[in-house]
Parts: structure tokens; sequence; C-alpha cells
């Protein structure tokens, strides 16, 4: 077995090779969580329609406009909106300045989509990078995908996202960056663990970064420094992690009874920074099927790729076999081949979380399991990260069974081996 002492060398090797472009100035550079907005309003709408045998003020808002909805009846993917596969893209737009339009001419700063399977009863969620190196749709030519809306708007980002990925998109959600902001602060602040001392200050664009490691409840200003830090060697792609952690984290909040009495705010916010083409009734029947969804069995991935530098513009340059691989395994739900092959692990641990590291080696081997890797370095939240087709999601929900340690650890596809190049997956073990 390959037994490494000490994978930081290794690590900071790759984050030479990766190093990214300087940071950009300007609050329309901030890289926001998007998914959390649409989970904010189909909770927010399901909360008020499952408040409805209760005598309260909030449940009778909702009520005249959903009347033929009874979640009490239908649970779950059980449900007419839910009755075949669904794409949903979450796009994420900057800003022009001051009292100008957001959702015109702006870039878009996030992408992320969300595929909803009724048959498997589950969600997956796709980030796309926003420096992704695409053709624009209607002969645009060669450019980054952030630029599609500012060309066109949100008509040419889905027509752009669909061609780049070969998929139909039948819904989408598009939010400003002042509204996450103003949502998070509605909704109380939001429990999110820093992974890292995140110090940054930029007094041109405004923008000054003041966190510390741990445990901390951040308000929106905070939330923007923690989604907009690019200085961990990682650039775009760290930030891209940091929405998925900080997803969990808001869908985590959501699940807390305080949320109740905020939905007015938080529905009046969104009138005014969120536009969708998803109908109430519709937004209504989506939460009701996400309510029974466990958020660690939700599957995450990026799409895969390598930065590059043309002069002074940076690039996310997609690869086109490892991107397929993605789609197929995320939108598609192509199941592997059934193999006799035994699944082979691989270890990586923060530096205080030995001793955890060595139990989980050991019930994974009394499992049958091979452990080829096992190394410590700086790492950032708990996860199990896919390398392999076989590693699904049904594996995962099986292996967190055998190994109680790992059973509230974040679920990533991501077919490039970072950690551990011969495993077909790696279970990063963190303070978090």
């Amino acid at each position: 077995m390959n037994e490494l002492k000490d994978k930081d060398e290794q690590y900071n090797q790759y984050l030479y090779r990766h190093k990214p472009s300087k940071a950009k100035n300007g609050f329309g550079r901030l890289i926001i969580c998007l998914l959390m907005t649409v989970i904010v309003l189909i909770a927010a709408a399901f909360v008020f329609i499952g408040t409805a045998g209760v005598d309260n003020k909030y449940s009778k808002m909702l009520m005249s406009f959903v009347k033929d909805l009874n979640p009490k009846e239908q649970k779950g993917f059980n449900l007419p909106v839910l009755q075949r596969k669904q794409n949903i893209l979450i796009v994420g737009v900057d800003s022009n300045g001051k009292n100008s339009d957001p959702f015109k001419g702006t870039r878009s700063d996030t992408m992320i989509l969300v595929n909803l399977d009724p048959a498997s009863h589950s969600v997956n969620a796709i980030s796309i990078p926003r420096d992704s190196k695409v053709y624009l749709a209607g002969d645009h030519g060669v450019q980054k995908i952030n630029a599609a809306h500012a060309l066109g708007g949100i008509d040419l980002t889905l027509k752009t996202v669909e061609d780049t990925l070969g998929i139909k998109v039948d819904k989408y959600v598009l939010i400003n960056n002042d509204g996450v902001k103003k949502l998070v602060d509605a909704l109380g602040g939001v429990p999110v663990y820093i992974e890292k001392d995140m110090y940054y200050n930029d007094y041109s664009g405004g923008l000054h970064i003041n966190l510390s490691k741990g445990l901390h409840v951040l308000n929106g200003e905070q939330v923007e420094g923690y989604l907009r830090f690019r200085k961990d060697g990682l650039g775009d792609i760290g930030r891209t992690s940091r929405q998925q952690w900080f997803v969990k984290a808001v869908l985590e909040k959501l699940q807390s009874p305080s949320v109740i009495t905020k939905i007015p705010e938080v529905l009046n916010i969104a009138s005014s920074n969120v536009r969708t083409n998803l109908s109430l009734y519709e937004m209504s029947h989506l939460a009701a099927a996400l309510r029974n969804i466990n958020m660690n069995d939700v599957e995450f991935a990026t799409l895969p790729g390598a930065p590059s530098k043309k002069g002074y513009i940076s690039y996310w340059i997609l690869d086109p076999e490892k991107t397929q691989e993605v789609i197929d395994r995320m939108v598609y739900r192509d199941k592997p081949s059934p193999s006799d092959k035994k699944l082979v692990a691989g270890i990586m641990y923060a530096f205080d979380k030995e001793e955890e590291a060595m139990k989980v080696k050991d019930e994974l081997k009394a499992s049958g399991y091979e452990v080829n890797c096992i190394g410590r370095a700086h790492l950032p939240h708990s996860q199990i990260i896919g390398h392999n087709a076989a590693v699904t999601s049904d594996f995962v929900s099986w292996l967190k069974k055998q190994v109680p340690e790992i059973k509230s650890s974040q679920f990533v596809y991501d077919p490039v081996r970072m950690y551990c190049v011969h495993s077909d997956f790696t279970i990063i073990i963190s303070g978090s």
C-alpha cells in the first residue's frame, strides 16, 4: 500500500500548476450561492401550505394561490409537476453599478444546474465555472460562458448551456447579488464553518474580508466575503466548492422552526431580486418534494477541466470526455456496468484527525475494501469524493451505514483524482 506520511508537498505542487489570475475588483464579481435562493423560495411556499391547518396569519397568504395542492396527501416526488426528470438552471448576476437594472447587460457570476429525478427520488447539482471557454449561441463566438447573460440575457444563457452540455433546461431562477445578502440577513444569518483564516482588503473595489477559521454565523456582508475569497490557490474552483458547502449550510438553517416567521420578509426580498419562470404552483410542488430530501444525499459536481491563460484573460478549459462523463452521470443518470471489481478507497485527513482517520481505515478494511492511500493535508470540509462511475449514491448511502464517522459527509463526484490518484473514491476527514 502506498502509505503517505504527508501530502502537503504534492498538494502545493498542484496549487502551483493551477495558480489563478489576480483577483478581480468590484462588487459585481461576487460569486453567490444561488441554489440557496431557490430552496428558500420553494421552502417558504411549502411552509405556508404545510401549515394551512394551523391557525396562523402566514398560512392564509398562500392558500388562495394553490388550493388544489395538499402536501399531506402528496408526499415526496409523487406530485404532478414531478412526473419526469427536470433541469433547473440557477443563475446569479453581477451589478453594473448603483441604480442600474441588475438583469440587463450583467454577467453571470454563478451557474448551478439542478437535476431532479422522480424515479430515484434524488437531486443532483452541477456547478458550471463562470470562466468556462465555450461557443456562445447566436454567433457570438468563443467567450467565457459568463458573457452570455450580458450579451443576450437569460435566453442566450439557457441556449448556450443547452448547446454546450447537450441537455434541455426546463426552468431557471435568476437572482442578483444584492438579493443574496438581503436574504441571508432576513434569515438571521447562516452558520458556516470557515475552513481557513480569510483576510483580504480591496479598497478600490470596496471589498473587505476578515474571517477567522472556525464555525461562525455569517451575516450578508460576511457571506459576500466568504463567497468572493479566492486567495487560496484554487481561484474560482475554490469558490465553487464554497458555494456547495454554503448550500448545505443554508438548507440546514431552513430546517429551523424560527424560519417560519421570516417568510414574509424573504418573499418580499425575492420579489424584487429574483426572476424565474417557475410558477408558485410549481415551486410549492418542488418544495413538497425537497422537504424529504436529506442534503447529505444530494450529489454535487463541478464541470471538470483546467485553468488556462491567454494574455490577460483566464479561462477554464473544460475536459470534453470528463465533462460528458459528469453529464451522463448527473443528468442522464447513466448506470455503470456491473463489475466484480472491488472499489479501492483513499483517505485524506486534517492534521488533528489522525485517530478518526485510522478508525475509518479499519472500518473500511473490515467491510472488505482496500485502502491504498492515506495521508495528511490542509483540508476544507468532510466529503466523500467519487472518482469512478461505480461510486453511486446508493453505494455511498450503504457505505455511510458501515462507517458511521462519515455519515454527515457531503457527496461529491469528481472524475479528476486530485489527492489519491489510484483510488476509486477518497474520504476527506476534516474539522467540519
